[in-house]
């Protein structure tokens, strides 16, 4: 059930952001969205100006409106005169008005395209230990929440807090000077109305909350229940989860019996509470008119006020908490800008920096732990070495650590102790991009980004000529299946390449990597997943691939590294045997021979 609260969580659409305290320290972070507006500083304060205007615009219609009421007991053309200046204001408040929103919305979007920019260029800077730590469809929802916070606040929140801060402060301030009796009457009990309406709707909007969770549980069980479907029936549990699903229900109906009830007392509230609170100044306001305390035109003005003050202070606490969820939003922006990135130069190509590398790779004495597993040691002094041009095969039992030897060489991590050397280097000397420009991977899932199988393809080089991309395929036994498509190169491999089979996909990863034409080539199980047909053509492809370059393959069908020049054997973390196909064989009792014989024997 704990799970299930989890992902009632999750999924509710109800959820709020978190809110942070509004205080000098949590300001000045949050001031430091302005260094994204850039050129566009002028234009906000800009758009605070028309703020401003729209806000003593407002406050001029209750006054003007009472002197209307007074114009109606001297003359005819002061009743006009009224009227025209009242039309002007308003139409001087709809420019302003305009004005002010084109201008936040201008800065604000310019703002977020500068932030989104920031952000995606800094996330694909960040070393690998990040991504593994966290879930990338978390980040992606997290900046997403963020970001549509921050776009919320800075085109409206913002400026309706100012907006409703200036009609309370002005609207007091003409209070007092309409009347000072009738403004002590309505700060005795506006305020206090609007206030208590505030708490009342957040704890409506919490019993809401609860209601939406208990019904994201009750959704978790009918969608659990239905894709194990052949489960339940297999243990005859249909009366469980039936039992299961019913409790669930009645919990949704029972909260939101509690959550009508509670805004049926809201309501009675608002027009009991709000409305008797009015209806109290006005009685009070026809007292003081009766006593020739007040004219008619002074209580129209002081009804107005009351309003637009009243319906400010119950506004403005929601605009507030809109704003501390930004402040929350921004300081988990800035979280993830102030994550340590790689030294990755993204200013400079790739292939204008290619220059030459032999390709001759050692290991000495590598130890690894992965940094959240610290304590768990994935290699143990591994040493061994690989010739310019050689074809070094890694095989071992699940968890040996044979990917992690691919990991280390591209740095996604770096080494515990011991050091790897190319071309008798260190590999923490050479540039990451530079480096990882000498290389290529071909890995057993094949990400394929939803473009076209061209686009897919000039990836290993872009900018590469069309006749280059179709060199690359036909090396890669591409060419035939791509051009039997109706749209050939300019087919649409959809996301992740779902239009292809697993073998396509290989093939278009294999060309990838001719494009690129690396110095050092990784082959994580390149076929393991592969149908008979399919790996011929695959390992075809990858024998061709492998000429001239030092070629290190993760093997999982052994069938397919007997020709490597080298065979390391990892067995926990460790270099078992080492050799060739051939001398391997004849140790007996060895690891490799016996993961062989059982393949072997599998296959017959």
């Amino acid at each position: 059930m704990e799970l299930q609260s989890d992902m009632a969580r999750n999924n509710s659409p109800t959820e709020d952001l978190p809110k942070a305290p509004v205080t000098l320290a949590s300001l000045a972070k949050a001031t430091h969205l302005f260094q994204f507006i850039g050129a566009q500083k002028w234009m906000f304060a800009l758009g605070l100006v028309f703020l401003a205007l729209t806000g003593g615009t407002a406050l001029a219609f209750p006054w003007l409106m009472g002197k209307l009421i007074q114009a109606g007991s001297i003359s005819m053309d002061q009743i006009n005169r009224m009227g025209l200046i009242l039309l002007a204001l308003f139409a001087a408040q709809a420019v302003f008005s305009y004005f002010r929103v084109v201008l936040f919305v201008t800065v604000t979007e310019n703002m977020l395209a500068n932030i989104r920019q920031k952000i995606y260029a800094h996330l694909i800077t960040l070393p690998m230990i990040f991504f593994a730590q966290r879930r990338v469809g978390d980040i992606n929802s997290r900046v997403a929440s963020d970001l549509t916070q921050i776009q919320d606040t800075f085109t409206t929140n913002i400026a309706e807090f100012l907006r409703q801060l200036i009609i309370i402060t002005g609207g007091i301030i003409a209070l007092f000077l309409v009347s000072m009796q009738m403004a002590l009457m309505m700060l005795a009990i506006i305020p206090v109305v609007a206030v208590l309406a505030v708490f009342f709707g957040r704890y409506i909007r919490k019993l809401s909350r609860q209601v939406q969770d208990k019904v994201a549980v009750s959704n978790t069980i009918l969608e659990e229940t239905l894709q194990g479907i052949a489960n339940v029936k297999a243990f005859a549990n249909e009366i469980f989860e039936i039992t299961r699903y019913t409790r669930s229900t009645e919990s949704i109906r029972n909260q939101a019996i509690v959550a009508g009830k509670a805004r049926g007392a809201f309501f009675s509230f608002i027009i009991f509470g709000l409305f008797g609170a009015i209806i109290l100044l006005v009685w009070y306001a026809v007292r003081l008119e009766n006593a020739g305390e007040l004219d008619n035109g002074q209580m129209i003005q002081f009804i107005l006020y009351t309003v637009f003050v009243g319906a400010s202070i119950g506004g403005i606490a929601e605009q507030y908490a809109q704003i501390q969820k930004a402040i929350g939003a921004t300081d988990r922006v800035f979280e993830l800008l102030d994550e340590h990135p790689e030294d990755i130069d993204i200013t400079s190509s790739i292939e204008s920096n290619k220059l030459p590398l032999e390709g001759i790779v050692e290991f000495d004495k590598v130890a690894f732990s992965y940094p959240s597993r610290a304590e768990v040691p994935v290699l143990h002094e591994v040493s061994f070495s690989a010739s310019r041009g050689k074809r070094v095969a890694i095989v071992g039992p699940s968890g040996a650590g044979k990917s992690t030897v691919i990991s280390l060489l591209l740095r996604f991590y770096d080494v515990v102790s011991g050091k790897i050397t190319i071309d008798g280097k260190e590999i923490s000397t050479y540039p990451l991009t530079w480096l990882r420009g000498h290389m290529a991977v071909v890995p057993q899932d094949v990400m394929l980004f939803g473009g076209t199988i061209r686009e897919n393809i000039e990836y290993g080089k872009p900018g590469a000529t069309d006749e280059e991309i179709k060199q690359a395929a036909a090396q890669a036994n591409a060419l035939e299946f791509i051009d039997s498509f109706p749209e050939g190169m300019h087919t649409i491999v959809g996301e992740r390449g779902v239009k292809l089979s697993g073998g396509q996909r290989q093939r278009i990863a294999i060309a990838r990597a001719v494009l690129k034409n690396p110095v050092i080539l990784l082959l994580d199980e390149a076929t393991s997943s592969l149908d008979s047909e399919s790996e011929k053509l695959v390992q075809e492809a990858l024998d061709k691939l492998m000429v001239g370059r030092t070629s290190f393959i993760i093997a999982h069908r052994l069938s397919t590294i007997r020709n490597a020049d080298t065979i390391l054997v990892l067995d926990k973390g460790r270099i078992a045997e080492q050799g060739t196909h051939q001398e391997l064989m004849k140790l007996e009792h060895g690891v490799y021979k016996n993961l062989s014989e059982l393949q072997f024997t599998h296959t017959v």
